[in-house]
């Protein structure tokens, strides 16, 4: 069975974030962000270039996959929703039923997964990245859940207060 892992930025520093990756075995990062920018100084390593040059350091391959970002007007439904419920981006710990059903409707019925897919690693495996903690308050999860539906993935999910619970040497 193929596995695609989820990780996110938020809660890890830059040497935490590759020894994460390097201890599930991701081998790409696939970068489903549609700002690649994240705002905090704590987070500088995050931003693209930066992100970039670190995985390619850490031999590990990056693609940049825009048409699975949600856009500007799914981000802003998600927003008002945390607001509604007293939540910052950074402490939601899930996604609203509305931008559940928009982000699905809007991306992940109409963009198809075969190319993405078709280029995951062959030894190691691909890592969808965002920026929450966990991957339940990210969109990541809902590819990662329509992989896992559609062509058999396993899902790992990498966050940073967990230890791996496997090992995929």
């Amino acid at each position: 069975m193929p596995t695609i892992a989820t990780i996110g930025v938020y809660e890890f520093d830059a040497a935490g974030f590759i020894r994460a990756l390097d201890e599930a075995g991701v081998t790409q990062v696939i970068d489903i962000r549609q700002r690649r920018g994240v705002r905090g100084s704590e987070y500088a390593w995050a931003n693209s270039q930066r992100l970039q040059a670190r995985l390619a350091e850490e031999r590990i391959g990056y693609e940049y996959h825009p048409e699975l970002a949600p856009d500007t007007e799914m981000r802003q439904l998600q927003y008002r929703e945390d607001a509604r419920q007293g939540v910052g981006k950074r402490s939601r710990v899930h996604l609203s039923p509305e931008y559940i059903r928009v982000y699905t409707e809007e991306v992940l019925d109409l963009v198809p997964l075969e190319p993405l897919v078709r280029r995951l690693p062959v030894h190691g495996i691909g890592a969808l990245l965002c920026v929450e903690a966990t991957a339940e308050a990210c969109h990541r999860s809902l590819v990662a859940q329509r992989l896992a539906e559609r062509f058999d993935f396993e899902v790992v999910n990498i966050e940073p207060t967990q230890a791996p619970e496997w090992d995929l040497r």
